[in-house]
């Protein structure tokens, strides 16, 4: 092994590490990669940021405008809300419409946006059903994974093994090439879900957003003394807040209001804080007050007219991710308190401003109803309440998804290359203004672009120093006498198992020069083992990894247990289905 591979396959491990932990966000790991590759001489700046100024670059971000543009008008909440009068007949016709519809949705569209916009409606639709959401929630996001292997667009992990195959000198994938077999997929993951992953889902009952932060055990009244030392200080600044306590509630007299900034403590305000009763009991001589601990308090007294309870979502391309509550100066940024988080299906109380905030975290919040209701169309944060008709500008968004069919059927015959197509529809989104030229800007996920061009170019680099050829020499070495199929079989496996510490994307890109590799080997059709390590990498359902199942981790009340008992089945069949369709549609041998 040569100098070369040995610190190109040492930077593969510490890269796939540094995905798992999340020590760092996955595009600064990336660069991280290209600046060693260039300086060690291994990569030329040219073969190093070539898949920045790729056709690649140009359709992913013209397709995240344009589902930014679909999502901003309100064109996807108007189509989420029709969901629960098309719904009804029950709990299986239920989970069939919700999996049917947004498998159809995801196939051209990111299907984490997919999975996001359809979560309300799903919440509400089970409600009226009589349904526990967690029934349904789950099916939600497995169908948008899957919906993405029906077209090239359909995920950007197609579209980079794609532009991949391009420059390697083979033919890229068609825009429906690949349908065929993603319909099969996604019958058998529908009639899966259908038949046995609805009995092995839980059943958990869709309890009183506080009551199911388990709020009440944190919620006390008190009453200030007239000698206490509280009297005159400002809420926020007070021995309370010293004390980790928040205040929630304030009733003067006959008057009851929201403390903000400016509220001053009087004697004989009676408080309503959250924070752990013992310390409360024990601080209550000191602070010169009186806990009224025979008194439960309703976590309904945290609402009325002007004042809302509402649980948000931080959102996959949340400014908040990585931050703590402190950092972020959440209060003062949005108007509203965080009361509690659900944490991958943990209720969090205390210590809540140094709690660092994760894709998927659920949040408890009180605040202004105007406030939580402007919370609805931002990006950081997404309130989980249904939406009733349509909104306004969704004519403008219907107006976009015409140009968008129309960008998929001129680039779907084509007449005009996908990357001209996809931008015309961006471009016409803008112009008719159903997003602004910075929310287009926003709604790019630049993160998983960097991401996909900088793993394309550590492709580049196994393959130039020999990396790709050591390891499937070893590979292959281990499963040639099982055949060609069995090999690839093996690239599959790989690849789903390296999906649950980084991306989609990235572990496809890491095993395609490596299945490639092997191919050449074998004297197979390298181009086949290709499509079969990217359509294993949507494919792998085991863990709450995946950015659609993180967003319906908290509203489904998951734990990490119920996606490895329902998605690991589910894993093992779709593979077996790839490995029997694989070779069908593209024969692994050539001629």
């Amino acid at each position: 092994m040569s100098l070369d591979v040995a610190l190109v396959l040492g930077m593969l491990l510490l890269a796939s590490v540094l995905f798992a932990t999340e020590a760092l966000s996955v595009d600064l790991v990336t660069l991280l990669l290209l600046v060693v590759l260039v300086g060690s001489g291994i990569l030329t700046p040219a073969e190093a940021f070539a898949g920045f100024a790729s056709e690649i670059v140009v359709v992913l971000a013209s397709i995240f405008v344009v589902s930014g543009a679909l999502q901003r008008s309100g064109f996807m909440d108007a189509l989420g809300a029709r969901l629960g009068a098309l719904a009804r007949g029950g709990p299986t016709r239920l989970l069939l419409f919700v999996t049917g519809l947004v498998s159809a949705v995801s196939a051209f569209m990111n299907n984490t946006t997919a999975t996001a916009v359809l979560v309300n409606p799903v919440i509400g639709a089970a409600r009226r059903a009589g349904v526990s959401p967690s029934r349904v929630l789950m099916p939600l996001a497995y169908a948008s994974i899957l919906g993405g292997t029906l077209t090239l667009i359909g995920t950007s992990t197609n579209v980079a093994v794609s532009g991949y195959l391009e420059r390697a000198g083979f033919r890229a994938i068609g825009l429906f090439e690949i349908s065929p077999v993603g319909v099969v997929l996604v019958l058998c993951g529908l009639a899966y879900l259908a038949l046995l992953g609805h009995r092995l889902l839980p059943a958990r009952p869709a309890e009183e957003p506080a009551d199911d932060f388990q709020l009440r055990e944190y919620l006390s009244e008190i009453v200030v003394g007239k000698g206490s030392p509280l009297v005159g200080q400002r809420i926020f600044e007070s021995d309370l807040a010293r004390m980790n306590f928040r205040v929630l509630r304030v009733q003067r007299g006959d008057e009851t209001h929201l403390p903000d900034s400016r509220s001053r403590i009087a004697a004989e305000d009676v408080l309503v804080v959250e924070g752990p009763t013992r310390d409360l009991l024990t601080a209550q001589a000191k602070a010169g007050i009186r806990v009224r601990a025979e008194k439960r308090v309703s976590t309904r007294v945290l609402q009325s007219g002007a004042v809302r309870v509402a649980e948000v979502l931080v959102t996959p391309r949340s400014e908040l991710q990585g931050l703590t509550l402190r950092e972020a100066d959440f209060r003062e940024r949005y108007g509203i308190t965080v009361l509690a988080v659900n944490h991958h299906g943990r209720a969090v109380h205390e210590n809540l401003a140094d709690l660092r905030l994760h894709v998927g975290d659920l949040l408890l919040v009180q605040g202004p109803a105007d406030r939580i209701a402007f919370l609805r169309r931002h990006r950081d944060l997404w309130v989980l309440e249904e939406v009733e008709g349509a909104l306004p500008g969704a004519g403008r968004g219907a107006l976009t998804a015409a140009f968008f069919a129309g960008a998929v059927v001129v680039g779907g015959l084509g007449w005009l290359p996908l990357s001209v197509s996809f931008l015309a529809a961006a471009v016409l989104a803008a112009l008719t203004r159903a997003c602004t030229v910075e929310e287009a800007y926003k709604s790019v996920d630049w993160r998983l672009i960097v991401l996909i061009a900088g793993m394309t170019a550590f492709g580049t680099a196994l393959e130039k120093t020999g990396g790709a050829k050591f390891l499937a020499d070893q590979v292959v070495g281990l499963l040639e006498p099982g055949g060609p199929l069995l090999v690839l079989a093996g690239f599959m496996v790989v690849t789903t198992i390296l999906t649950q510490p980084m991306s989609n994307a990235a572990a496809a890109l890491v095993v395609l020069p490596v299945g490639m590799a092997a191919a050449r080997d074998l004297g197979a059709d390298p181009r086949s083992f290709a499509i079969g390590v990217m359509l294993a990498a949507s494919v792998s359902l085991v863990t709450p990894f995946e950015p659609s199942c993180l967003l319906v981790y908290g509203p489904g009340r998951y734990r990490f247990s119920d996606f490895v008992r329902v998605g690991g089945p589910l894993t093992v069949l779709l593979l077996l289905v790839l490995v029997a369709l694989v070779p069908r549609f593209w024969p692994l041998m050539p001629g």
